[in-house]
C-alpha cells in the first residue's frame, strides 16, 4: 500500500513538471499576445484526440458536471495562465498561484469536509516563502493584469480540484475520456471568444507549431490524465501541494535553457518548497493493536 501511494504521488508530479514548462514555452516559442488562441490550440486538439480513442459522451447530469469542469479546469485557467504568462516573469506567475493549496483546503473544508491540519498550513506558508524566495528579484515589476489573471487562475485551478475529487467519474467512463470531455468543453468554450478576440492566426512559424503541438500533447492530453488520475487517488489537498513542482521547475529549465542564475538564496527557496511537499502529506495512521483478554475470546 505505501510502495502503491508513493507511486501516485511520483506519477501525479509529473504533471506539474510538465506544465513548469509552460512558462518557457509560451516566452520563447509562442507568437506574442494570443493567449485566447494558444489556449485553443493546447485543449481542443487534445480534446478531439482522448474523444476520438474513448468514443463516449457525458449522459445526464454529467453534461452540466463536464461543462463547469472544463471551464474551471481547462477553459478559464488555460486563458488566465497565459494572461499571467505573458504579463509576468514566469516565476512571478508561478508565486501568484502558490496561494492555490489554501484555498484548496478552505473549499475542500466546506466541499469535502476535509480537516485542515497544522502541516498543512505550515506547508503553505514555507511553500509561498520557498517560491518567492526562487522567483523574486529587486528588477522584477509587478503587472497589475498579470497578478489579477494569475489569481484567477488560481480560483479556478482549485475549485476545479476539489469539484472533480467531490464528483468522480462516471461508472464505466475511463480516465482519459473525462479527460477528454473537460479539454474539449474548454477549447470549445474559447473557440469562439478566441476567433473574434485575435481572429486567425496566419504566420505561424515552424518554431510556433513546434511550441503549439508540445502545449497541447504534453501539457495538456498527458498531464491533464496525469493530474486527474492523481486527483483521483489522492486527498484534494495533497494533490495541490504538489503543484509547487511547477515553479520550481519553471525556474531550473530557466536556469538551463535562458543562462538565468541561481543563487544560494535562491537554492534554499526550491529545498524548502520541496520539503514543503513532503509536509503537506498525510501521515500514515497508526494502528493500535489491543490485547487480546479471556473474555473477548470466550465472546468469539
Amino acid at each position: 500500500m505505501a510502495h502503491s501511494k508513493l507511486s501516485d504521488y511520483l506519477i501525479t508530479a509529473l504533471a506539474p513538471i510538465i506544465w513548469g514548462s509552460t512558462y518557457l514555452v509560451t516566452t520563447e516559442l509562442l507568437p506574442n499576445n494570443s493567449p485566447l488562441i494558444a489556449s485553443v490550440i493546447r485543449a481542443l486538439p487534445a480534446g478531439l484526440i482522448l474523444l476520438l480513442i474513448g468514443r463516449t459522451l457525458p449522459s445526464g447530469i454529467w453534461w452540466c458536471r463536464a461543462l463547469i469542469l472544463g471551464v474551471l479546469n481547462i477553459g478559464a485557467f488555460f486563458y488566465f495562465l497565459f494572461v499571467a504568462a505573458y504579463h509576468l516573469p514566469g516565476g512571478i506567475a508561478a508565486l501568484v498561484m502558490s496561494f492555490q493549496p489554501m484555498l484548496v483546503l478552505l473549499l475542500g473544508l466546506v466541499v469535502l469536509k476535509d480537516r485542515i491540519h497544522s502541516n498543512q498550513i505550515l506547508a503553505c506558508i514555507m511553500g509561498a516563502a520557498g517560491i518567492a524566495m526562487l522567483v523574486l528579484q529587486s528588477e522584477v515589476s509587478l503587472n497589475m493584469t498579470g497578478i489579477l489573471a494569475g489569481l484567477a487562475a488560481t480560483a479556478c485551478m482549485a475549485t476545479g480540484i476539489v469539484l472533480s475529487k467531490y464528483w468522480g467519474r462516471p461508472k464505466d467512463v475511463s480516465l482519459l475520456t473525462l479527460t477528454g470531455w473537460q479539454l474539449t468543453v474548454g477549447g470549445l468554450v474559447l473557440l469562439p471568444i478566441a476567433l473574434m478576440s485575435e481572429g486567425i492566426p496566419t504566420n505561424i512559424s515552424l518554431l510556433n507549431g513546434i511550441g503549439f503541438s508540445y502545449l497541447s500533447l504534453f501539457g495538456a492530453l498527458l498531464a491533464y490524465a496525469i493530474w486527474f488520475r492523481g486527483i483521483e487517488r489522492l486527498p484534494a489537498a495533497t494533490v495541490s501541494f504538489i503543484s509547487f513542482g511547477s515553479p520550481l521547475t519553471a525556474c531550473i529549465l530557466g536556469f538551463i535553457f535562458l543562462n538565468q542564475s541561481l543563487s544560494l538564496f535562491q537554492g534554499i527557496g526550491a529545498v524548502t518548497i520541496i520539503i514543503a511537499i513532503i509536509m503537506a502529506q498525510p501521515r500514515p495512521k497508526k494502528h493500535i493493536t489491543r490485547p487480546v483478554t479471556p473474555f473477548a475470546l470466550s465472546a468469539k
